[in-house]
């Protein structure tokens, strides 16, 4: 069934083994189930937000409700697309991308994470390749952000692979302490010369205006 009012959920990104959209109800139910299992080794922390420091079921939960409040929180200005990551039908994860204030700046940002099951695979840098062609082919994009941990080198390597630069270090706070979080940039030049997963981007048209931008020349 179509949804008319909101076009996001025709919104569907095809690389050589992925899709990624939006889940229906049982797919985002799925999407919770694999956070239970892990997404990475509890004895270390790669993200900022330690969210998967939760027990399984409250987990799984905050799942389900962070991608309905990212919805429900869609402004033109401010808005945050949350899309699972598929391979041949089965759930593996989530890769986002982020506008703030994109109609003027141009800018997107993004953050991920995989079921243990799915990791090191090719399966990471696939899906941040996916959203970068929607951002700079799609939305006419100037520049992408992203950061990482400095232990984190899976993040690292898949920023590093699609052609991100460095950009400055700062302190973040994770669980009691504290950690350097590497920043780093990619331009739409850089982009250009570094695309090499091919994207299929269907049903962008309809919903292009929910991201602050104009359909491509």
């Amino acid at each position: 069934m179509r949804i008319v009012n909101w076009p996001l959920y025709e919104l569907i990104l095809r690389t050589p083994r992925l899709e990624l959209r939006l889940p229906r109800l049982e797919e985002l139910d799925s999407l919770a189930e694999l956070s239970k299992g892990g997404v990475h080794d509890p004895a270390h922390m790669p993200f900022a937000v330690p969210w998967t420091d939760l027990p399984p079921v409250e987990r799984a939960r905050g799942v389900m409700q962070h991608h309905w409040a990212q919805l429900a929180a869609w402004r033109v200005d401010n808005w945050k697309l949350p899309l699972t990551v598929f391979r041949s039908g089965e759930v593996v994860g989530v890769q986002s991308l982020t506008g703030r204030d994109f109609a003027t700046v141009k800018q997107v940002s993004s953050g991920s994470w995989l079921g243990l099951e799915f990791q090191r695979q090719g399966i990471g840098t696939e899906m941040r390749a996916a959203v970068l062609e929607l951002a700079f082919v799609g939305l006419g994009a100037k520049s992408a952000l992203t950061a990482a941990l400095v232990d984190n080198p899976a993040s690292i390597g898949v920023s590093t692979r699609l052609g991100y630069q460095p950009n400055g270090v700062v302190r973040s706070r994770v669980r009691s302490g504290w950690e350097y979080e590497q920043q780093f940039v990619l331009d739409v030049d850089g982009w250009s010369q570094r695309r090499s997963i091919e994207t299929e981007i269907s049903g962008l048209d309809e919903c292009i205006d929910l991201f602050g931008a104009l359909p491509p020349d």
